[in-house]
């Protein structure tokens, strides 16, 4: 791990926001439809620092960032996820080309689907033209990190990312998404505890995930909207 990549954490203050060291690259995405898909956009362009606070109570009248809301509102940020390994607790799907482990941590962000059918679906045909690597591409883009393809010698098939955090909105649902992290950016819990190293995960910022931290659509049916 480079000098850049091994200063980038995430701490999670107890009932508060999460504290991000180390300048992480902060920016907004788009969650867009692209026919039975979806894509990326760019989003507004978020203020950029070495160390900085982020809502995580979903009461901030300056998100993404931290305003102090959590204490007015006497947020409960209590950290209910399981900690057991993300291989302990997936499900393993078998394909003839492609095998895939699933753990159910769903954000809801709908890149899962394709033109030619979700990622089941093409895990299962992945013996087909194309449909192997739209089964990787399918996989690789949850940011939640819930869906890890593999080939037949159990090689996981990961992008490599530079640190970054993405702040995620969906306009065709009317609803603020969670907070995408990418490039294996440790996160530690108020109790010191260094959750599993992952490559992508979304993290809550709407206060309501019954799988604190990390995102469990949640803010989808409550229809949570940052105040921008």
């Amino acid at each position: 791990m480079d000098e850049k990549k091994s200063e980038c954490k995430i701490k999670i203050i107890k009932d508060g926001p999460y504290i991000v060291t180390g300048n992480v690259p902060l920016q907004e995405s788009i969650i867009t439809p692209k026919g039975k898909a979806y894509e990326y956009q760019p989003g507004r362009e978020l203020p950029q620092a070495e160390t900085y606070a982020l809502c995580r109570c979903g009461k901030s009248k300056n998100p993404p960032f931290c305003d102090g809301s959590h204490v007015d509102c006497n947020f409960d940020g209590t950290e209910t996820a399981s900690r057991d390994r993300f291989e302990d607790r997936a499900e393993l799907f078998k394909g003839p080309e492609l095998d895939l482990l699933d753990d159910n941590r769903c954000a809801f962000a709908r890149f899962c689907h394709s033109e030619k059918g979700n990622v089941w679906q093409l895990i299962e045909e992945s013996d087909k033209e194309g449909f192997r690597e739209l089964a990787i591409k399918t996989a690789v883009e949850c940011p939640a990190g819930r869906l890890q393809v593999m080939d037949k010698t159990g090689k996981v098939i990961e992008p490599e990312y530079e640190p970054s955090i993405e702040i995620l909105q969906d306009p065709e649902r009317r609803v603020s998404g969670g907070i995408f992290v990418k490039g294996m950016i440790p996160l530690e819990s108020e109790d010191g505890y260094i959750y599993e190293l992952r490559n992508r995960y979304v993290l809550c910022r709407c206060g309501k995930s019954r799988k604190k931290p990390f995102c469990d659509a949640t803010h989808v049916p409550m229809k949570y909207k940052d105040e921008q």
